[in-house]
């Protein structure tokens, strides 16, 4: 397991704060040690967590041209048919992915193509599952065409995120699989497919970025 680059200023950040305040609960709590162990061993779970959220794991990826592959870790939470308005402005299947804290927060592209469109919107930060999030939350929209289907993928940040991270343009060739961008903090990703994709999760289902099988394309 390694550490994603994104989390290195954070690290660092918690570290110092840390060891400041070390110093400074010494200096308040050296005359009763409980408090003084408890207030780091708290201090040492948030340090912990951090590093936890940036972790970047080892993975044996999924691979097929007719296959689209999670481009997050988390659970399924919509899958249902909607009216796509930024870019195709017709009726599509979508299919949502809630991040939680504790996921992996790395986003892959979940085919391989070309970036036709790719937009940042600033925006507000509702609670990622709420309805109007994927309208009104801080959100990036990219969209890959293969000779198979062109795909809308949306980085929807949440209540606690508050930095959405990409990496592609519009122009590029991208390949399944690789990083697009990463989400801080609790976050959703909401796929957008043509109707009568063969869709092969279902509400509920937890999955892994790079591995899991979420549909097939015609």
């Amino acid at each position: 397991m390694r550490i994603h680059r994104e989390g290195y200023k954070y690290i660092l950040i918690a570290t110092v704060l840390w060891v400041l305040l070390g110093i400074v609960s010494y200096k308040f709590f050296y005359s009763v040690p409980l408090l003084f162990w408890l207030f780091n061993f708290i201090c040492f779970l948030l340090w912990f967590w951090i590093i936890w959220f940036f972790r970047l794991p080892s993975r044996v990826f999924s691979e097929g041209e007719e296959q689209v592959i999670a481009p997050a870790d988390g659970k399924v939470v919509v899958i249902e048919e909607t009216f796509e308005a930024e870019y195709f402005k017709d009726q599509r299947l979508q299919v949502s992915i809630f991040m939680s804290p504790l996921n992996v927060h790395v986003n892959r592209n979940p085919i391989s193509g070309e970036v036709k469109y790719m937009k940042y919107h600033p925006g507000k930060y509702l609670v990622a599952w709420h309805p109007k999030s994927s309208t009104e939350n801080e959100r990036t929209t990219m969209v890959i065409g293969s000779p198979r289907a062109d795909l809308l993928v949306r980085q929807i940040a949440g209540a606690l995120a508050r930095r959405i991270c990409y990496y592609v343009k519009e122009g590029d060739r991208v390949k399944q699989n690789e990083e697009f961008g990463f989400i801080r903090f609790g976050s959703r990703v909401d796929i957008f497919f043509p109707l009568g994709t063969k869709i092969d999760v279902k509400i509920g289902d937890v999955v892994k970025g790079g591995v899991t099988v979420i549909a097939h394309l015609s």
